[in-house]
């Protein structure tokens, strides 16, 4: 065991033989009763030593979105607003750089309990120290109620983003009394973790908490405008069988589960509506989130933080088999592309030789999710700060057979070191563990020299409008200029419009 003083109280954390953790450190007072629905508000200091060994709740969410292992399943709660730290066992005279890590699962699932994103490996090999958060999730983070506030029962916004900042204000208090550098600090995140990362580039709260940024498979231009945000909110508040009139009383006395079954029923039915955009997203309310993320990125009005970002080859492969919420089928893109403007839906298809086929439908339903605003925000972002960008195109051969390809968060794998863990062997049972290896090598190499220098490897150039380089990351790794050009081009200037 050993222990550490941070400014609410003394925890107590895991003495591994490479590694010390601390579990579920509270980095904001429990969201609970009259704060449910309520911006983060500050710890309560306790007195005791605090066991910080094992993980608390995940957030509110069905079920299944918290499983951590094949038979484990983490209980959920609104006491969610916690984070967790790894750091390498062996002293150091210097303050280490640090890993912020968001995790994905659309704004509605996820939890930094899961085994993958412990970060021992990581913080053992780059010698950093890793930090990894909860945060409100689904109706209780990405709903904005605040059309119902009052004086005497307020809401407030993009309670998940609000989260985030909270965290990283722990970060800076706290993380030089567990080894890390408070002046060195990383945010990187996969899915809408990464979008995060974006989202935070944009929010002026977060300005001075972080240096640099790594977003992987960022859906980069979700945002939810103000009008659709209250739209969606009484969506929610009727599925909830509750009117304007009472609203505030029945969002403070509901359960969670009601709230939470509400919410799901109404993401479900707008997802079904119109494919490719999501109702559960940070607002752009004028206020904590004054423009939409891709938008400020794009004008140069977010933070000039170093950048890396990209996208994996095959996204979409693992939502056509177990997830539709993202457009996958002729008739999902038709429904999605015919709500972008006129002629856009022959422009793309054109670009996608053998289209209406399943596989290339579903190549380009990833495309339109994901890399499509990727390399919109990385045009704009390269005009003000150092931008680097990557396609992962690496899948070991069963992989490959399975139908999957380098799928959405199959990057996760080798970014924390899993290549040598029981799932990543398994993964290369049929060949490609020599391949795998190198790939992991790669991201981590170029990722841990990113958060020491702000620069990963100086085989990896910058991304600018006028070249495009980027790194292709298999095996072997390579750099292409401008890879996917008439793809791109058919993309090019393609924006979702907001849900109506």
């Amino acid at each position: 065991m050993v222990e550490v003083t941070t400014a609410d109280g003394v925890v107590r954390g895991h003495r591994g033989r490479r590694t010390l953790r601390w579990r579920s450190i509270p980095y904001a007072a429990p969201p609970v009763g009259d704060l449910r629905f309520r911006a983060p508000q500050p710890v309560r200091p306790w007195s005791e030593v605090r066991d910080a060994t094992r993980f608390g709740l995940a957030a509110m969410q069905h079920r299944t979105g918290a499983r951590i292992g094949p038979r484990n399943i983490q209980p959920t709660g609104e006491d969610c607003l916690t984070l967790n730290v790894t750091a390498p066992v062996t002293p150091s005279a210097a303050l280490r750089p640090v890993l912020v890590f968001i995790h994905g699962g659309g704004y509605v699932i996820g939890t930094s309990a899961l085994s993958l994103y412990s970060g021992s490996r990581l913080a053992e090999r780059g010698d950093v120290v890793v930090v990894s958060m909860n945060y409100r999730l689904g109706a209780f983070g990405y709903v904005d109620f605040s059309e119902f506030s009052s004086p005497e029962r307020p809401f407030e916004s993009n309670l998940g983003l609000r989260d985030q900042v909270a965290a990283l204000r722990w970060v800076q208090r706290n993380i030089a009394a567990f080894g890390g550098d408070p002046d060195n600090v990383t945010i990187f995140g996969e899915s809408a973790g990464a979008h995060a990362v974006v989202s935070l580039l944009a929010t002026p709260a977060a300005a001075g908490l972080f240096q640099r940024g790594i977003a992987q498979s960022a859906p980069a231009d979700w945002a939810v405008e103000a009008g659709e945000a209250r739209a969606f909110a009484r969506r929610c508040l009727e599925n909830l069988g509750a009117t304007t009139q009472n609203a505030a009383e029945a969002l403070t006395t509901a359960g969670p589960n009601d709230i939470r079954k509400a919410v799901d029923r109404a993401i479900a039915s707008a997802l079904w509506r119109q494919p490719g955009s999501f109702p559960a997203a940070p607002v752009v309310d004028g206020d904590y989130l004054p423009r939409a993320p891709l938008d400020a990125i794009v004008d140069g009005s977010a933070h000039a933080a170093p950048l890396i970002i990209g996208t994996n080859r095959d996204e979409a492969t693992l939502f056509a088999r177990f997830d539709r919420t993202l457009p996958t089928t002729p008739e999902q893109l038709h429904r999605a592309l015919a709500r972008c403007g006129e002629d856009v839906e022959s422009r793309v298809v054109a670009a996608y030789p053998g289209y209406p086929a399943a596989r290339v439908a579903i190549r380009m339903g990833g495309d339109f999710v994901f890399w499509r605003p990727t390399i919109a925000l990385a045009d704009g972002h390269s005009r003000y700060a150092p931008t680097y960008v990557y396609r992962f195109d690496y899948a070991p051969r069963a992989v490959r057979l399975a139908g999957f390809g380098a799928t959405h968060a199959f990057d996760l794998i080798p970014v924390f070191g899993g290549v040598d863990s029981p799932i990543g062997r398994s993964l290369t049972v049929a060949g490609g563990y020599r391949g795998f290896l190198s790939v992991q090598h790669e991201f981590q190499d170029n990722w841990l020299s990113f958060a020491r220098t702000g620069h990963p490897l100086d085989s990896w150039p910058r991304y600018t409008e006028q070249r495009r380089s980027t790194k292709i990351i298999t095996h072997p790794t390579r750099i292409e200029v401008d890879p996917d050009h008439t793809k791109r081009l058919a993309w090019e200037g393609i924006r979702v419009p907001a849900l109506g």
